[in-house]
């Protein structure tokens, strides 16, 4: 069964067609990379605290191991498996295909709340980079007001469309890397190689550390849950997201390198927004004021893209009948009109919660759904060795397995170092999904909501069928 088993999809996500089945036109290569691009990264803001953590060598060799055990898999990982599946749902549809419907609930729920979480934080970095200039934002009732009128004017901004949202994403990417790359020019004369080999273990903050490191190499498989919208998803997803890769590893060692050895390096300022005061002393104020502009805006980049991921994912979930239908509604625009609502609605909510609070939430629930996805992709190997995969890693089934194994370590790691707060939060969010899942299926029951799954998709494989049908033999 499994050996021959092939998902057939239709106008949806098939072809070389400009146009989705509702008429809006699709993403295309360029914007593509941007959106992939502020997905896990939107340029080195806030790499700052891996130096800070551990100082220059460790920084600079964090980033290119991080990319080596990390974003690689992960990047080859979607490429397979959202090629495979080229839907909204994206890693959802990936576990339920492996696991089962509850378990790709969970992987929804757990990425969903991530997602939401990682996006409470970009408003409010906004206002950090722009009180310098408007004292007024740093506090109180003013800040507030100003939380609440970015996230709306975002959220207006991706109702309005993806496509727009993927321009905007091209025109914010460019000028947020331009400065730094001016910055390295500056800063050439100035190098000091001897600088880099800066190192003290026994300093070494690993929790800050890792997290940094983590938190900018991480969401690559976010991409997956907009592969409906794309244009021929097949054949420009695993191109965009190694062009992507590229962009974001470059975007992070070229200042680290270049900065940490102009300028002699005081790990005590190394925090959040330096670089915008290296630029000051290597360029002057013009070099510092566009730094911090840039920095403003990459945020707002940020949250875009966040906001998009996670609002289709909601739209995927439906039409798999996992949600409520009207999860499935598009606006006229063709964008997820419930699916952003809610998830404007949870950034509201949680923009309460302080920044190193945000990024050890989020990292706890991502490695989570990450769990989830590296069983999922070694399940699919082994039960439907050939299903059409028109992205294939060139790995065996057990080249794939080694190929996850460091990565599974450093999750384990990260959620190791979480502090109690932070894990008993987490767990009690996983908790919740755990519960949602079967009251929605019996809310379904009733018809007391109306679920439904899309016509235009594919049946999912029975992962118990395939489970006791497929054997196949491992191979390198």
């Amino acid at each position: 069964m499994g050996d021959h088993l092939d998902f057939k999809y239709n106008s949806v996500n098939e072809g070389d067609e400009r146009k989705g089945g509702h008429g809006i036109p699709k993403v295309s290569m360029v914007p593509l990379i941007f959106l992939i691009f502020y997905e896990v990264s939107g340029g080195p803001f806030g790499i700052e605290d891996s130096v800070k953590a551990a100082g220059p060598l460790l920084a600079i060799v964090g980033f290119l191991v991080f990319a080596l055990i990390w974003s690689i898999p992960e990047a080859l990982i979607t490429a397979e498996m959202g090629t495979m599946f080229p839907e909204n749902g994206g890693y959802v549809v990936w576990v339920s295909s492996a696991l089962g419907p509850f378990w790709g609930f969970q992987q929804g729920w757990a990425k969903w709340l991530s997602g939401v979480i990682d996006n409470a934080l970009y408003p409010v970095l906004f206002l950090d980079y722009v009180k310098s200039s408007v004292p007024a934002l740093g506090g109180g009732f003013p800040r507030t007001l100003a939380v609440l009128i970015l996230t709306v004017a975002l959220t207006y901004m991706n109702y309005r469309g993806l496509t727009i949202v993927g321009w905007v994403a091209v025109f914010l990417g460019v000028f947020s890397l331009l400065p730094f790359f001016v910055m390295g020019v500056i800063a050439i004369p100035r190098i000091e190689p001897s600088r880099w080999l800066e190192m003290d273990l026994g300093s070494v903050n690993w929790g800050l550390y890792l997290n940094t490191l983590f938190w900018n190499l991480n969401y690559w498989d976010s991409i997956s849950t907009l592969a409906g919208e794309v244009e021929n998803p097949k054949r420009t997803l695993p191109r965009a997201l190694s062009y992507a890769l590229v962009l974001v590893v470059g975007g992070y060692l070229y200042p680290l390198i270049t900065c940490t050895a102009a300028i002699p390096v005081v790990r005590e300022q190394w925090s959040d927004g330096y670089f915008s005061d290296i630029a000051r002393i290597l360029g002057g104020i013009w070099l510092h004021s566009w730094i911090q502009g840039a920095a403003a805006l990459s945020n707002m980049g940020n949250f875009l893209t966040e906001m998009s991921s996670d609002s289709y994912q909601l739209l995927g979930m439906a039409e798999r009948g996992m949600l409520p239908e009207f999860f499935a509604r598009r606006s006229r625009h063709g964008t997820p009109l419930i699916g952003i609502l809610f998830s404007a609605f949870g950034v509201i909510l949680l923009s309460w919660m302080s920044f190193q609070e945000i990024i050890a939430a989020e990292n706890y629930l991502y490695c989570f759904g990450m769990i989830l996805e590296f069983i999922a992709f070694i399940k699919l190997r082994m039960t439907h060795l050939n299903a059409s995969r028109p992205y294939k890693i060139p790995l065996g089934t057990i080249g794939a397995v080694l190929m996850i194994i460091p990565p599974a370590l450093l999750i384990v790691v990260v959620m190791a170092l979480a502090s109690f707060k932070v894990m008993a939060v987490s767990i009690m969010a996983m908790i919740v999904g755990f519960v949602l899942q079967p009251c929605l299926v019996y809310v379904e029951k009733k018809r007391w909501l109306r679920f439904s799954i899309s016509g235009d998709l594919p049946d999912l494989p029975d992962s118990q069928e395939a489970a006791e049908d497929d054997t196949v033999p491992l191979a390198f």
